[in-house]
């Protein structure tokens, strides 16, 4: 079977996934730099930006759906435009 823009190549529709490590791992960072409970705002920063970049290339790489590779490919380009900006 033919993979489709929401499908992966055995045609189940795959928008929604458990969240893997490194999305985890940024929302933790964002939700610590959001509560200002701990006073490592760029480290908290860093660290997030880091985590989206290897899910980015992560679902680019090994994306079930082209959805989800085109969601990581547009997430990787605007991370790495704002760290070369």
């Amino acid at each position: 079977m033919s993979q489709g823009f929401f499908r992966d190549a055995d045609g189940r529709l795959v928008l929604g996934q458990a969240p893997n490590p490194a999305i985890i791992v940024f929302f933790a960072a964002l939700a610590l730099r959001w509560s200002q409970w701990d006073a490592r705002d760029t480290e908290l920063l860093w660290l997030g930006r880091g985590a989206l970049i290897a899910w980015a290339a992560d679902e680019i790489l090994r994306g079930d759906a082209l959805v989800r590779r085109l969601l990581g490919a547009v997430v990787l380009a605007w991370q790495l435009f704002v760290l070369f900006r």
